[in-house]
């Protein structure tokens, strides 16, 4: 069996967008790396159930968002001046995608036509700050669904998980704020497939606060574990987040300890770190989960390779298969069947 992996990109060295590849579900081994559109630091995105294709975009020295029809021809920009998104995610419902902006703080929400394209439908400027040198101001990292539908933003620069309604039009209502660690940088959350629990990986103090969630957008904490060894001291920012869809396990990235940290999810939901899986690559930005479960990719920024790992479905433990497949710049790993 295959499935095919898309990569989204930095373009600052010698990458040129989006690339694909093709997954032996196997043996676990990548092959034949394609390009599959040019597009400026496409450095995250995602498909519809159509197979139309959105990434982070820029165009004309503005950023914002773009739309590819499955074969990656572009369908239209959406940018405004500044700088691009950070994050997608398509709401099949409503045919609404969301996004993300770090550096402008803002919660975006698109209008999606029956063609693929996008139209601006609404946007949330967060304000604030946190203690952190890096929270001078906000930071929204990202926006996508939770189990109940309401929209959910992870603010990293003033330690915010922020929900909100959303009209059928995309319009948006915020609904509430849950605080994290002063300091900690919300990046990405998760949720448990069949637990009224949440997952929130804090980039800025490697922890990942685990969150009882009982719908309409509130959250209370149930514990904060970290995702390093006690004895490291040197840099790590975390990155990404995944669960395996048994619930059973928990996946997250360190960047610096450059590995992934594996975790047991216990019976009430609370974590127990069981091991930490060197990555074999700098600053493993992204990584994903096959459709199966039993491969885990994971994306390196800084030293353009992909490194795959099996993993045990029983134990939750990854043992490495290969780490000399070559992306350049990657930064966003999807699943594609």
């Amino acid at each position: 069996m295959t499935e095919t992996l898309y990569f989204g990109t930095y373009t600052k060295k010698t990458s040129e967008g989006i690339y694909k590849a093709t997954l032996d579900t196997t043996t676990g081994l990548l092959s034949d790396r394609q390009l599959v559109a040019k597009e400026p630091n496409p450095t995250y995105l995602t498909f519809d159930q159509a197979g139309h294709l959105y990434s982070v975009g820029a165009e004309n020295g503005e950023g914002g968002i773009a739309a590819f029809d499955n074969g990656g021809k572009l369908i239209n920009h959406v940018v405004d001046a500044g700088a691009p998104l950070c994050y997608v995610a398509v709401d099949e419902a409503r045919d609404l995608v969301y996004g993300a902006n770090y550096h402008k703080g803002e919660v975006l929400v698109y209008k999606r036509a029956t063609d693929g394209s996008l139209s601006l439908a609404d946007k949330d400027i967060h304000t604030g700050s946190g203690p952190h040198e890096n929270q001078t101001s906000p930071h929204v990292h990202f926006a996508d669904l939770t189990p109940d539908k309401y929209l959910v933003t992870c603010d990293l620069g003033t330690d915010e998980v922020v929900t909100y309604d959303v009209s059928d039009q995309g319009q948006l209502t915020k609904l509430n704020t849950y605080k994290s660690a002063p300091g900690a940088g919300p990046r990405h959350i998760t949720f448990h497939p069949t637990q009224k629990i949440a997952y929130l990986i804090n980039e800025l103090n490697s922890t990942i606060e685990v969150l009882i969630y009982d719908g309409v957008g509130e959250f209370s904490l149930l514990q904060t574990i970290s995702t390093l060894p006690e004895d490291w001291t040197d840099f790590n920012g975390t990155a990404a987040i995944r669960i395996s869809s048994d619930g059973n396990f928990l996946y997250g990235s360190n960047r610096g300890h450059d590995s992934i940290a594996v975790f047991k999810i216990l019976a009430d939901g609370t974590l127990e770190l069981i091991q930490l899986a060197a990555t074999h690559g700098k600053m493993p930005r992204d990584f994903n989960l096959s459709a199966d479960d039993k491969i885990v990719i994971a994306a390196h920024q800084d030293s353009d390779n992909v490194t795959t790992f099996f993993r045990d479905s029983v134990s939750g433990h990854l043992t490495e298969i290969q780490h000399d497949f070559i992306v350049p710049e990657a930064v966003c790993v999807d699943v594609k069947g």
